[in-house]
């Protein structure tokens, strides 16, 4: 259904979890390449995935996710270079999203905790036809 919605700047976008699943893309691996070299080592030792539940706080939808999902958001997106101005622009929405635990925000709202390219860019970039890491329109529930 998100890709019948015509994005605006009040549209809210978050990383949809399904879209990786329908696209057969491995978020874990996704995950795997966002962490500190801290973190990468404590992984490293113990490879083995496991999973949590995580209840989407806008949908209330229950998730499966990556416990990876958990140590970023609690340890690597508090570091000064988990988010930084150099790195793609999609890098750091997918970064910001992790580290906001996926909260949906608007392209003006990335625009503003990022401080880089302009909410109008943001929006040509997340609300393109494609889908860049998951970065999705949040699908309102049909009542």
């Amino acid at each position: 259904m998100a890709k019948y919605i015509k994005p605006t700047l009040r549209t809210k976008f978050h990383i949809d979890f399904q879209w990786w699943a329908d696209e057969g893309r491995n978020f874990r691996r996704a995950l795997l390449d966002q962490l500190c070299d801290e973190c990468r080592e404590a992984v490293e030792k113990d490879p083995e995935p496991r999973s949590m539940d995580w209840i989407d706080p806008d949908t209330a939808q229950v998730f499966a996710i990556d416990q990876l999902w958990h140590v970023l958001n609690t340890q690597c997106a508090h570091k000064p270079e988990f988010l930084n101005e150099d790195m793609p622009l999609t890098a750091s929405i997918f970064r910001l999203f992790i580290a906001n635990n996926n909260r949906p925000l608007t392209p003006s709202e990335i625009h503003q905790q990022l401080r880089t390219k302009s909410a109008h860019t943001i929006l040509r970039t997340v609300g393109g036809r494609n889908v860049y890491k998951g970065i999705r329109p949040v699908v309102p529930l049909l009542s």
